[in-house]
């Protein structure tokens, strides 16, 4: 707080707001994720469950709450067509598909098939196998040959972060107006904004995430929601 004088009086000025944000710690973060809908899935649970054995790997699975998030935008934008690039085991990809209606479609990329077979498991269990269609192998050559017709509504990008540029090259013209294509990782650990990044990862989101916010073409906004999520809307 600052004290200034004006004709003789003082008047006493206010301190400047706060930035608004909340710190999360252990016990706000389990009240976060039990007040939503469905916070308890047994398909999912038992999904993360099964992934968290894999022991490192398991930190590629995206949070809870990230995954009601795709669940309730894919929904609610009417989405009828999507595509995901960077399966793992499917924890997204059953979020996404939940929100498709009956006939809906979602192309998932992704090379592993050992951690794909476990998502054609819960993809049986969740009911969604028939909305998915899994196309393994390198994702950029798998991307520049889509069939020509394709469109999509909705797009999430989880995969090699060095070639997140390449992904939304590819996906953007095929994107429809008004689609949305949220990208994983976007704080990179939370080791964004210093003065230099020395690994080509952050690097490579650090420069995407100027870029978008640059990109005359999409509307975007980048979220703290588990390691940040950059949400874009494809302008008409």
């Amino acid at each position: 707080m600052s004290i200034t004088a004006e004709h003789g009086n003082v008047i006493m000025a206010k301190a400047a707001p706060s930035p608004k944000y909340l710190p999360l710690n252990d016990r706000l973060y389990s009240y976060l994720c039990a007040q939503r809908s469905h916070a308890s899935d047994p398909v999912l649970d038992a999904l993360r469950k099964e992934t968290e054995a894999l022991g490192d790997p398991a930190r590629m699975q995206i949070s809870r709450e990230q995954g009601t998030l795709m669940t309730l935008l894919v929904a609610a934008i009417g989405a009828k067509t999507a595509i995901e690039v960077g399966t793992f085991t499917g924890y997204s990809s059953v979020c996404i598909a939940r929100g498709l209606p009956e006939g809906g479609r979602l192309i998932c990329i992704d090379e592993s098939v050992e951690w794909t077979s476990i998502a054609r498991k819960h993809w049986a269990q969740a009911g969604v196998q028939n909305k998915i269609d899994l196309r393994l192998g390198s994702a950029v050559p798998l991307l520049q040959t889509l069939e020509s017709n394709l469109v999509f509504d909705f797009a999430f990008i989880d995969a090699d972060k060095t070639e997140y540029d390449a992904y939304y090259e590819s996906i953007l013209p095929r994107l429809k107006p008004n689609g949305l294509m949220l990208f994983d990782n976007m704080l990179w650990g939370g080791g964004l904004g210093a003065a230099a990044i020395d690994h080509p990862s952050g690097r490579a989101i650090d420069a995407l995430n100027r870029k978008l916010a640059q990109d005359t073409r999409v509307e975007t906004v980048l979220l703290p929601i588990a390691d940040g999520i950059q949400l874009c809307r494809k302008r008409g």
